[in-house]
């Protein structure tokens, strides 16, 4: 498998997590170090982002992307550009829109692929 396809399939991998809510799943995808800073411009770890899903505050229904672009950095990197359909609840409100995000992936020790940070905005 080449090494952009190994990135469509862990981004794949991450959105049906998301979908699901699936803890153990996103446990493995996300860095220990990751850095999230969301549409509210609020930089968020790996523990608030395990806590949104565990605890149902964030809960996502529906998750479509397009106009997704991967660039690898090396083998051992990659940076994913992606525009998103999102809806869900956030808090217990309905939320959801057209955003776009931003995802730096990087091989582990034991070669796996972690989002180590990542970027969300609307767009208008």
């Amino acid at each position: 498998m080449d090494l952009s396809t190994e990135i469509e399939t862990a981004e794949e991998q991450l959105r049906q997590a998301m979908l699901a809510s699936d803890i153990g799943a996103l446990d493995r995808l996300l860095s220990p170090h990751l850095i999230f800073t969301n549409h509210l411009g609020q930089c968020l770890g790996k523990a608030a982002d395990l806590s949104a899903h565990q605890s149902g505050f964030l809960r996502i229904s529906r998750l479509e992307p397009s106009e997704r672009q991967i660039r690898m950095i090396g083998s051992d990197a990659a940076v994913v550009a992606l525009r998103v359909q999102l809806a869900g609840t956030y808090a217990g409100q309905p939320a959801g829109g057209d955003f776009r995000f931003t995802r730096v992936w990087a091989r582990t020790s034991d070669n796996q692929w972690q989002v180590v940070a990542a970027h969300a905005g609307t767009v208008a």
